[in-house]
């Protein structure tokens, strides 16, 4: 039960990467992708706190997760070459996409935060490009 959209959020991130990838660069489709999960989310935040309390009580939940995680990250890649990305490209943006999802993600369900999940996302892809251009 925990587990149960993870098959569409992970469909709809994949499809809206995808649907990027014609006007923007691989490190940026995925920000789409961020976007639209985020906007799944919304209105669900004392939910996904519950949840997310439950999985890290439990060892083998929190390993599902990140399974989740290896699916998503896996199945972006794919969708990054298919559109012409060349493979350690796509898997270098995939895993960058699924890393800004998941600090963005956790930031989103700490106790004190208040702000939308896409601004915390972008926020995160914004910081990731900050660390990799030396600022």
């Amino acid at each position: 039960m925990l587990f149960a959209t993870s098959g569409e959020f992970q469909e709809l991130f994949v499809r809206a990467v995808a649907g990027a990838l014609n006007s923007a660069a691989p490190i940026d489709a995925p920000a789409v992708g961020l976007d639209a999960v985020s906007e799944m989310l919304t209105d669900q935040r004392d939910r996904v706190r519950s949840r997310q309390a439950v999985i890290m009580a439990n060892p083998e939940l929190q390993e599902r997760d990140l399974i989740k995680l290896i699916s998503m990250s896996a199945a972006l890649a794919d969708t990054l070459r298919r559109h012409g990305v060349t493979e350690s490209a796509a898997s270098l943006a995939a895993e960058a996409g699924v890393a800004v999802f998941k600090v963005g993600f956790e930031r989103w369900i700490a106790g004190d935060e208040e702000r939308e999940s896409s601004r915390l996302m972008r926020e995160s892809l914004d910081e990731l490009k900050a660390v990799t251009a030396g600022r």
